[in-house]
């Protein structure tokens, strides 16, 4: 029977897998806790190892989100799928990734499921936080 990865290989692809799974960590471990109740919004973005969507996230976006209006009104906090979201009640099964959900007093206000590019991306999102007392810069 013949093996997909050689041996010579599995220690690298090893240690390739550690490094992802030790990022998804660092970056859970200092995101920010989900909104307190009356302080404001977060967006938690639900992300998956090997997520391409999500590589093009951070790319397009996930670089400069931080220093935005929407970025400074609802802080990111990224979550890995399949982890138990602390703090988020009523959730609604997360499928794909990335997803995004705006979290408000601890609650979903509203989702992008997926990644549709930074043209849309960022109207959709703009919808969403108005919800909750976002002012859009026209």
């Amino acid at each position: 029977m013949r093996t997909i990865v050689s041996r010579r290989a599995r220690p690298w692809l090893a240690a390739a897998i550690l490094l992802v799974l030790l990022a998804f960590g660092a970056a859970q471990a200092r995101a920010p806790a989900i909104a307190a109740p009356g302080v404001g919004a977060t967006l938690v973005m639900f992300e998956a190892p090997f997520c391409e969507y999500c590589e093009l996230w951070d790319e397009e976006i996930g670089v400069v989100y931080d220093r935005t209006p929407e970025g400074r009104f609802a802080p990111l906090r990224r979550v890995v799928k399949d982890r138990d979201a602390h703090g988020i009640r009523n959730l609604r099964a997360v499928v794909y990734t990335p997803t995004f959900v705006v979290v408000k007093d601890g609650r979903e206000v509203g989702r992008i499921t997926g990644y549709p590019g930074e043209d849309f991306f960022w109207p959709m999102l703009a919808d969403i936080l108005e919800r909750v007392g976002f002012r859009r810069l026209h």
